[in-house]
């Protein structure tokens, strides 16, 4: 389940496919709707039918004598939702902080993104280094930054209101990985923040963090 949150609030509350749908959210236009719910799902959500039972009866026995044989491992059952791979330590920005506050806060934190929260503390949008970096002078940039070189031009007092993502697409926490992937590839987003239906900021899903899962964390049936 996707969520949309703007200045204005939530704007739209709904499964991947009507993300289309939704006016200012422009990359998710290119989300493709999948034929059946469910199809996109790997095997380990596929039902067994009687003639797949039945095909399968002549060895079930010597698959069950090998299995015996094997070392019992602990199963830690798949990873499949935002919340089992989110980042829970989140950086968060105010829409009033500064485009140097916001780059400095991000530097320190090692970060490449953070979501933008209100006065009410309500997610309106998503600011990335790079789209602090469209405002900023680049050669060369600025002491200010914490970097040496020379000047930088006065877009650095602009407001992070002024320069993040917004509205942004946001996900439930249990909503499949797989799905979150596809939506960050599709928008081009960096990171889907991570929201309960009171709008309260839980975390943060980043690609890094997928990747993270897919590497370290077997047993992956999702990617099967």
């Amino acid at each position: 389940m996707f969520v949309v949150y703007g200045i204005s609030g939530q704007s739209f509350r709904g499964p991947m496919e009507g993300l289309n749908q939704v006016p200012g959210v422009a990359a998710a236009r290119r989300v493709r709707g999948v034929e059946k719910e469910g199809e996109e799902l790997g095997p380990e959500y596929r039902v067994e039918t009687r003639a797949d039972l039945d095909v399968a009866a002549p060895d079930a026995r010597a698959r069950a004598a090998y299995a015996s044989m094997l070392p019992r491992v602990l199963d830690r059952g798949p990873v499949r939702h935002a919340w089992q791979v989110m980042g829970r330590d989140v950086l968060s920005l105010r829409t009033t902080d500064t485009v140097a506050d916001a780059w400095r806060a991000l530097t320190a934190r090692g970060v490449r993104q953070a979501p933008v929260v209100d006065a009410l503390n309500n997610v309106v949008g998503l600011v990335s280094d790079r789209d602090l970096l469209t405002v900023i002078d680049l050669v060369p940039l600025a002491p200010a930054l914490g970097t040496p070189g020379g000047r930088v031009s006065g877009a650095l007092d602009r407001s992070v209101a002024e320069v993040m993502v917004t509205p942004v697409v946001c996900a439930d926490p249990v909503t499949d990985i797989r799905r979150i992937a596809h939506v960050l590839i599709e928008t081009g987003l960096t990171a889907l923040p991570v929201v309960n239906e009171s709008q309260m900021l839980l975390g943060v899903v980043s690609r890094g963090d997928i990747l993270r899962a897919a590497v370290a964390d077997p047993p992956l049936s999702l990617w099967a």
